[in-house]
């Protein structure tokens, strides 16, 4: 039965709204225009109301607050209704409160120094499964995928050729531009030469050459182990045996170790023939003497420097590309998140150790 109400003048002065039958729902909107159309002061009588929901109660609580109306004959179901409702109605805060800007300073800090521990805590645990499941090798030598080394030798190395010689024969242009403009106000153009041999060779060749492979093969290890987990490949490996670390983690290591002194190697000599053609060009100096000059201030340790920390960035770019691939889960955006978090902490731990690796050398006389 629909909601029948009618006005009247009562004895006080006020006009009664009188509810029969059914205050639902189905008939919120017509009552709630009824009662809009009533004048104030206005008293809702509710002795005639057989049955009430939600909506019903919410129409009258709203009148009853907005209008100061009184509501009379309301039996005890639909009073409990109604004060439920009305206790329901508090005020909602749309924008949390914000905090104080040092406090929410030392709050952003604090969040990052707790997610850069887990994340240092989960690395060091996924570098342990990764020398279990090399020693599960050095065992059992057969459990190596040569296959898999080999297609990782054209990812890591081959394909990265042409930007690597590209971006350090540059760099090579530029460390001779930038160091004869300095140098020609002594007088002294051709330490040119001794500059641009013993900063690259020692320095800027190996670590320019590993930001370039983590950015081309540190992100692509993290993009394809997580599309894998997402995919569940990493799953179906497990239950049939295989073990993920060695199978997908292990070959990509070994390729990245690998690849990296000869690719230093590589961009050495291309950033030397960048610089050599520099100060041919610019300076007048021939490449005859620009070689043995580069042999007589560049020692074979600055060599050995530049080779000894090509493996280790190896291994820490790959190891950072697959611990990021291994920690997607849920959906393709957190394949870009994590392929992203690869990159910037390969490059953040070969730049710390980068700069461990200068002072170590520095206190054994390598200099």
């Amino acid at each position: 039965m629909g909601v029948a109400s009618e006005s009247s003048d009562p004895a006080e002065g006020s006009e009664a709204f009188r509810c029969v039958g059914s205050l639902t729902i189905a008939r919120a909107a017509s009552t709630q225009r009824e009662i809009d159309a009533a004048a104030d002061p206005l008293t809702i009588d509710l002795a005639g109301v057989e049955k009430i929901d939600t909506v019903g109660a919410w129409v009258i609580y709203r009148t009853v607050r907005d209008r100061g109306a009184k509501v009379v004959g309301a039996s005890p179901d639909v009073k409990e209704l109604l004060d439920q409702v009305a206790e329901a109605d508090n005020p909602v805060q749309v924008r949390p409160d914000e905090r104080a800007a040092p406090l929410r300073a030392l709050n952003e800090l604090g969040e990052w120094v707790a997610d850069a521990g887990r994340t240092l805590v989960g690395l060091v645990a996924f570098f342990g499964s990764v020398l279990v499941a090399i020693a599960a090798i050095i065992r059992r030598p057969k459990r190596l995928r040569i296959n898999a080394v080999v297609h990782r030798f054209d990812l890591v190395g081959v394909r990265a050729l042409g930007i690597i010689g590209l971006m350090t024969f540059l760099i090579g242009i530029v460390i001779g531009q930038q160091g004869a403009v300095q140098l020609e106000q002594f007088g002294a153009e051709v330490y040119t030469i001794n500059l641009i041999g013993r900063i690259t060779v020692r320095e800027l060749a190996t670590l320019m050459t590993a930001i370039m492979v983590a950015g081309r093969s540190g992100s692509a290890f993290a993009a394809q182990i997580g599309t894998m987990k997402i995919t569940e490949e990493v799953d179906a490996m497990r239950t049939i045996g295989v073990s993920p670390v060695e199978a997908l983690v292990v070959p990509r290591i070994l390729a990245a170790i690998i690849m990296m002194p000869l690719l230093s190697f590589y961009a050495m000599i291309m950033s030397l023939i960048g610089g050599g053609m520099y100060v041919w060009i610019d300076l007048g100096i021939p490449p005859l003497t620009y070689i043995q000059r580069l042999q007589e201030v560049v020692p074979v340790s600055d060599l050995w420097v530049g080779l000894i920390k090509a493996p280790v960035f190896g291994f820490l770019i790959a190891l950072a590309g697959c611990f990021n691939g291994m920690l997607v889960q849920g959906n393709s955006e957190e394949v870009g998140t994590k392929t992203t978090a690869a990159v910037v902490q390969s490059i953040f731990m070969v730049i710390v150790l980068d700069a461990v690796f200068a002072v170590f050398f520095s206190q054994v006389g390598w200099i």
